[in-house]
């Protein structure tokens, strides 16, 4: 198996975020959190698109993506937020990330809603470590890869429509509560 490929499959299995009771509880400043959230997303530690800058999450803040800053130092749960946000940004637009954060914290607080992440983060790594191991050689990772960028695509057109139902039964719950309100 070439050597690249037992990395990546040693990364998907070991490179995790930190538990939330690991996180800091002492506020950081902005570039301390950017060099944190280098340990938090397994993509963050290379240069490249993955990266996360202080305009970045700036403009995170402005859309109402991340809670405001305490003047200007972060919590745990700007770093429970953003440890998604790395990831979702990856595969969607920072409204649909907002669309789909907003509905999670409709029905579970920051903690609750990380540790939920964190699951999903270890099952998925780990059923595609397992799935890479399976690459061999060149052919098979042509095939897998191949097969790989087909599943990411059906994926990402599946989350698209589900994030716009997600957004559309929102607004339609925001319009009921608002038909109700101007009854009463």
């Amino acid at each position: 198996m070439p050597e690249r490929i037992k990395e990546l499959i040693y990364r998907l299995e070991h490179s995790r975020p930190e538990n939330w009771d690991k996180i800091p509880d002492i506020d950081l400043y902005m570039d301390q959190i950017i060099g944190y959230m280098k340990r938090q997303h397994i993509g963050l530690e290379f240069d490249g698109d993955e990266s996360l800058t202080p305009a970045m999450i700036n403009n995170y803040m402005k859309s109402d993506l991340l809670p405001r800053a305490h003047g200007k130092k972060y919590d745990r749960e700007h770093i429970g937020y953003l440890t998604a946000i790395c990831l979702l940004k990856q595969v969607m637009s920072v409204k649909e990330a907002g669309v789909l954060l907003e509905s999670e914290m409709d029905h579970m607080d920051v903690e609750h809603f990380y540790e939920e992440y964190c699951r999903t983060v270890d099952a998925e790594y780990s059923s595609m470590a397992d799935k890479v191991r399976e690459c061999k050689d060149r052919e098979t990772a042509t095939r897998m890869a191949l097969e790989l960028a087909v599943t990411v695509y059906a994926s990402m057109l599946a989350c698209k429509e589900l994030i716009a139902y997600i957004d559309e039964a929102a607004g339609k719950a925001d319009g009921a509560n608002a038909d109700r309100k101007s009854v009463v």
